[in-house]
């Protein structure tokens, strides 16, 4: 049965309220983009657009949650999930939460009424057992576990998770015991103002071609595919499961630790390794995010400590080789 928080909401479809984005971004069929949607939400060609939404639309979901989250453009509801609580170093850096050491879950309404979520859990060894179990008792798959640092203390596995239904809350309620099973701190009403960092940003967006932002205490920037990436017959929007992200943590002297990851096709792959590895950037794994994505995507996690303008210059040469465009300071994604 169709759960409460959804039930009534309006069935908005994607449209003018949507960012602007380049040609390619979003659409790269006409059965994604256009033609009539029949009275179950599906176009012709068997494909669910997603539906847009306001972060009022997800008060049920925050409650399950226990915190708020926030909209990402009009489609994406995404709620955080720091790991304050640890103290992981790698290589010599204490790395933030921003940085590596954070969960976190975003939720998505489809024309049929049924809500997808996607989301990324940093545990501890320890933890990884109860929390897939927890997981799976609640109907929520896991389509990825892998490492995200090179040699680091406490040793941490990413759970990559995925759940769709008509009951949105129940999902959140599976994800929040899921969480239980960590040590997640509560949520904390606290807010401050982008604070501002000991790095050359302005370099930075010169070297990869776009404006990045300010997050706590890293500079993220972000690139999506131009591809219609969809799970299974579901549209999946821009930024959600197919994002080039890297993030960077200022170190001293303008220096910056680097985290991220880069989108590629299959067929990309073997260059941005080479390029990658040319240049300096660590590679410390290379694996999928979902099970059923089309095209089928690999994300080549990456590390570095150097000079940040040295670093995204790098990074520049890697997007490069792949079909992305700048998320326009969008800075994130799953």
């Amino acid at each position: 049965m169709l759960g409460s928080a959804f039930a009534a909401l309006p069935g908005r479809a994607v449209g003018a309220g949507q960012d602007a984005l380049p040609e390619g971004a979003y659409g790269g069929t006409d059965h994604a983009r256009g033609g009539e949607a029949g009275a179950d939400g599906k176009e012709a060609g068997a494909l669910v657009r997603p539906a847009e939404s306001a972060a009022e639309d997800w008060t049920h979901v925050a409650e399950e949650l226990g915190r708020k989250g926030s909209m990402l453009g009009t489609l994406i509801y995404r709620t955080a999930f720091p790991r304050t609580d640890l103290h992981v170093v790698s290589h010599g850096v204490t790395v933030s939460p921003e940085l590596a050491v954070g969960s976190h879950v975003s939720f998505i309404r489809y024309a049929d009424n049924t809500t997808l979520t996607m989301g990324e859990l940093a545990v501890t060894e320890a933890e990884l057992p109860p929390v897939i179990g927890t997981l799976q008792s609640h109907g929520i798959e896991q389509v990825a576990i892998h490492n995200h640092l090179p040699t680091h203390t406490p040793r941490l596995v990413w759970i990559h998770t995925h759940g769709h239904g008509p009951d949105a809350p129940a999902l959140a309620r599976g994800l929040r015991a899921a969480f239980a099973h960590t040590g997640t701190p509560p949520a904390t009403s606290s807010t401050t103002d982008p604070k501002k960092l000991e790095l050359d940003t302005a370099g930075i967006d010169a070297a990869l071609g776009t404006p990045g932002t300010v997050y706590g205490s890293v500079y993220k920037s972000a690139f999506l595919r131009r591809e219609t990436i969809t799970d299974g017959s579901y549209v999946l929007p821009p930024g959600s499961g197919a994002t080039t992200a890297f993030s960077f943590q200022p170190v001293g002297g303008g220096r910056a630790a680097l985290s991220g990851d880069v989108a590629v096709l299959a067929g990309e792959a073997q260059h941005v390794l080479s390029v990658l590895q040319r240049d300096g950037i660590g590679i410390v794994e290379l694996h999928n995010h979902g099970l059923v994505d089309s095209p089928r995507m690999f994300f080549i996690h990456v590390w570095a400590v150097d000079d940040a303008v040295k670093i995204a210059r790098a990074l520049h040469c890697a997007v490069a080789a792949t079909n992305a465009v700048p998320a326009r300071g969008a800075g994130g994604g799953e």
